[in-house]
C-alpha cells in the first residue's frame, strides 16, 4: 500500500509533466504531421507578452529587445509572415489594375483583423498560429 504523501507527491509530478506536454504543437505541413516542442515557460511568456505583442506591428523589435525569449521570438515570426503578406498582397494588387484596387481594402481589412488577432493571443500569453499563414517558420 503507498503512503498518502508519496502517493499526492507522484499526482503532482504527473500533473506537472502533463503540462509540459501541453507545450507541444501539432504542426500540419502538406501531408506530414509533424510536433515541434516548444518551450515557453510561464516566466518567459509573462516577461515578454508587451514585447511580443509589439512583434505584429514592429516585427523585428522582439529580436532586438527580447533575445533569449522563445515566446518572443515566436510572435515575431507570426508578425515577419504578417508584414510578408501585407507588403507582397498590397503590392501585388496595386499592380492589378482596377479589379486589383477594388480588392485591396478588403485585403487590407484581413490583414489587419489577423494583426488584432495575433496581439491578443501575445498578450493573452497564447503561442497560437495565424489562420492560413502561421504555420511557416522563417525565424528559427
Amino acid at each position: 500500500m503507498a503512503d498518502p504523501k508519496e502517493q499526492s507527491v507522484h499526482e503532482e509530478q504527473d500533473h506537472a509533466s502533463s503540462a509540459q506536454d501541453s507545450n507541444v504543437r501539432e504542426i500540419n505541413t502538406g501531408n506530414k504531421q509533424q510536433e515541434e516542442s516548444t518551450t515557453y515557460t510561464q516566466e518567459d511568456i509573462e516577461k515578454n507578452k508587451a514585447i511580443a505583442a509589439l512583434a505584429y506591428l514592429i516585427f523585428f523589435l522582439p529580436l532586438l529587445a527580447a533575445q533569449d525569449s522563445s515566446y518572443a521570438r515566436f510572435h515575431a515570426n507570426q508578425g515577419l509572415l504578417l508584414f510578408i503578406l501585407g507588403f507582397g498582397g498590397n503590392t501585388i494588387l496595386t499592380i492589378i489594375p482596377i479589379l486589383g484596387w477594388i480588392i485591396i481594402p478588403f485585403f487590407s481589412l484581413f490583414v489587419i483583423i489577423l494583426g488584432v488577432m495575433g496581439i491578443l493571443n501575445a498578450i493573452n500569453g497564447k503561442a497560437k498560429d495565424l489562420p492560413l499563414i502561421g504555420q511557416y517558420r522563417i525565424l528559427k
